[in-house]
């Protein structure tokens, strides 16, 4: 018993000697085991980008950091936030996935967040408002989705990536914003995938919401909220979630013969346009055609005439606006367009993929995008 004593007492004042108690060593590993759980998913883009030299800002090679390398140089940082493990998904520009890829990062997020309380996605910038809202619409979990990515290369001096990727894993860690659907984090700003948009090629300041505004920001310890989508108001039910769930509308991800999705293709109006990219669409096999019209979603008159010729073939249409901002409402006595109200002609070609998908009935797509592709607060 007295060796015992002797040995404890020794090994206290090891600790102590080394600036650590044992009970203070304790509580940091129970203060680890109770910290949360985030996957952190590369695809690549510039945030995974390597450059020539330290002052190549445009001129790199994008996707050549694993994320996992990324995750590596932030570790002493993010293991103060949460236990975070990392999976390449892939490593390439935004632009350069499919929707077929698109389905598999679905399948992806959703397993993730089946082990993790958060995920946080790596993308590229130039298709990253695409990427969010089509992760809004098709993720099953209400945790938190962070998408996130850099206008700079990890390499270059002044360089956005890395606090961009500590400031996301901040946020996902936070569960600040459960319910929420997805949110894209940069520039130390919170966005809605909504509404957020890409405005700037070359700009660290590029997201912005529009008149709609961010959601809040992080500013180094502090996570503020100022709104919140308006599906939050559903948060805990059955209708938070989407119809849009893919292993029952198409198929899982993994099967050999799943149903493809539907074609939609986008077609922009401007002064004289003519009505041959509409109807090379319908002949091509489109499903569904997005307008990106002037003002209030108006198109020229041949665009008019192939459009009202490609109904006839089952073509669906839904009609946006080129302006950037401001609403095309619906006029159930159009048949066969449905207006898109603010949703960008990107997002909704991605609310009308889905929506092909799931129905054929015209007026359910029409409550979806009066629904789901315009999301208001209600007062009931």
């Amino acid at each position: 018993m007295k060796i015992a004593h002797r040995t404890t007492a020794l090994l206290c004042s090891f600790a102590v000697a080394a600036g650590v108690s044992l009970a203070g060593a304790s509580a940091h590993a129970d203060e680890r085991k109770d910290q949360p759980e985030v996957a952190v998913i590369g695809t690549g883009g510039t945030i995974s980008g390597v450059s020539t030299n330290r002052v190549s800002f445009q001129d790199y090679q994008s996707g050549k950091l694993a994320i996992s390398k990324m995750v590596d140089e932030l570790r002493p940082e993010v293991n103060g936030l949460a236990k975070v493990t990392t999976e390449q998904f892939g490593n390439k520009g935004s632009s350069g996935y499919s929707i077929a890829d698109y389905r598999k990062l679905t399948a992806s997020v959703d397993a993730a967040l089946k082990k993790n309380d958060a995920v946080v996605v790596t993308t590229g910038t130039d298709t990253m408002e695409e990427f969010a809202y089509w992760l809004d619409l098709t993720v099953r979990s209400d945790k938190p989705v962070v998408l996130t990515g850099s206008m700079r290369p990890w390499t270059v001096i002044g360089t956005d990536a890395p606090a961009n990727l500590y400031n996301a894993i901040k946020l996902a860690a936070s569960r600040k914003t459960k319910c929420y659907g997805t949110v894209v984090m940069l520039n130390d700003e919170i966005q809605a995938a909504r509404e957020v948009r890409k405005t700037n090629a070359l700009r660290m300041d590029t997201f912005e919401s529009g008149r709609s505004g961010v959601l809040g920001a992080v500013d180094q310890d502090n996570i503020r909220l100022n709104r919140a989508p308006a599906r939050v108001q559903k948060c805990g039910k059955s209708a938070w979630r989407t119809p849009f769930d893919l292993d029952r509308i198409v198929g899982k991800v993994s099967a050999k013969e799943s149903k493809p999705l539907p074609k939609v293709e986008i077609a922009y109006s401007y002064q004289d346009a003519g009505g041959e990219a509409i109807k090379a669409f319908a002949d091509g096999g489109a499903n569904g055609v997005v307008t990106a019209g002037t003002g209030a979603g108006g198109i020229s008159p041949a665009m008019s005439t192939a459009r009202t010729d490609a109904v006839k073939k089952g073509v669906t249409f839904a009609s946006t606006t080129r302006t950037g901002s401001g609403a095309v409402y619906d006029s159930t006595g159009t048949t066969g367009v449905i207006g898109a109200e603010d949703l960008s002609p990107q997002k909704a070609r991605l609310l009308l993929l889905l929506s092909l998908a799931a129905t054929k009935d015209e007026k359910l797509i029409r409550e979806w995008f009066a629904t789901l592709g315009t999301a208001q607060f209600t007062t009931r």
